[in-house]
């Protein structure tokens, strides 16, 4: 899957079920589910995890939640603007899935 097809997902009613966890947050965070984002993260522990977490605390506007888990990430907070992070995000996980089936 590359970043296109993902975004053309979001027309679909469910994520794909072969999706990762980390990639099905980003897809019902981006059709406005952000409680379901949330509940799917927030348990994972994996960087990408910690840096969905912080996005969507970011996102929600709780700043002090959100730098709590950009520090678990590894990552500054974002000064993007939100629909940037997430592309970011999405890309990079995607690139990150690439590379471990190669």
């Amino acid at each position: 899957m590359d970043f296109d097809q993902f975004k053309n997902s979001l027309k679909e009613k469910e994520p794909d079920s072969g999706l990762p966890r980390e990639l099905k947050a980003l897809w019902y965070d981006a059709r406005g589910d952000w409680n379901k984002a949330h509940e799917l993260i927030q348990d994972e522990t994996t960087r990408h995890a910690s840096w969905i977490h912080a996005y969507l605390h970011r996102k929600e506007g709780d700043i002090g939640n959100a730098m709590y888990w950009y520090s678990k990430a590894r990552k500054p907070l974002a000064q993007t603007s939100l629909s940037d992070e997430w592309e970011g995000i999405v890309r990079d996980l995607i690139q990150e899935l690439k590379d471990k089936s190669t």
